[in-house]
C-alpha cells in the first residue's frame, strides 16, 4: 500500500485494529475468566471477529457516506467503500491475533495450558504495534502512542476477564 494511501486510511487502520484486538481478546479473556473450553473460546472469538468486523465496516461505510453527503460542496477524498474495507481488513487481521494460539493448540495440544498467556502477550504486542504505527504516521511520539493503546486495550481486557470471572457461576 502506498504511504499516502496508508496515511489516508490511518483512522480506519487504527480504529479497526484496536477494536478488533480489544473485542476479540475481551471475548478470550471473558471466556477464560468463566473457565470455558478452548472450543467455546474459538467459536465465540471467530463469531466476534467476523460479525463485529462486518458491523464496524458497515457502520464506517454509512458514517463516511453520511459525512461525504453533508460535505458535498467541499472536496472529500475518502471513499466510503474503501474506508469500510480498510476497517474490516484491519479488524479481522489484527483481531485474529488473540485467537492464534487457541488455533495452534488444536494441532499442538501441549499449547492448551499456555494459550491464554501467549494470547495475552501477542495481543499486547498488537496493541503496541497499532499504537506505534499511529504515532509514526501522525508524527507523534510512537512510544507514548503505543503505551496509550496498550493501556486502553489492557483496561478493556481486564474488564472482560473480570465480568467472565464474576459470572462464571451462571453456567455451573
Amino acid at each position: 500500500m502506498k504511504k499516502r494511501g496508508f496515511r489516508k486510511y490511518l483512522p480506519e487502520f487504527v480504529y479497526g485494529g484496536i477494536d478488533g484486538s480489544i473485542t476479540t481478546f475481551a471475548i478470550v479473556a471473558g471466556a477464560i475468566g468463566a473457565k470455558f473450553s478452548s472450543a467455546v473460546i474459538l467459536i465465540l472469538g471467530f463469531a466476534n471477529l467476523f460479525a463485529d468486523g462486518f458491523s464496524m465496516a458497515v457502520s464506517n461505510y454509512l458514517s463516511t457516506k453520511s459525512d461525504r453527503d453533508l460535505n458535498v460542496r467541499k472536496k472529500f477524498e475518502k471513499k466510503p467503500i474503501k474506508s469500510a474495507i480498510a476497517t474490516f481488513i484491519s479488524f479481522v487481521i489484527i483481531g485474529f491475533i488473540p485467537l492464534l494460539f487457541f488455533i495452534l493448540a488444536i494441532f499442538i495440544p501441549s499449547l492448551i495450558e499456555k494459550s491464554f498467556l501467549f494470547s495475552l502477550i501477542l495481543t499486547g504486542m498488537a496493541f503496541l504495534f497499532v499504537g506505534a504505527v499511529k504515532g509514526i504516521i501522525t508524527r507523534k511520539n510512537k512510544f507514548s502512542s503505543a503505551i496509550e493503546t496498550l493501556i486502553v486495550g489492557g483496561i478493556a481486557s481486564g474488564i472482560a476477564f473480570g465480568v467472565g470471572y464474576l459470572l462464571r457461576s451462571l453456567i455451573n
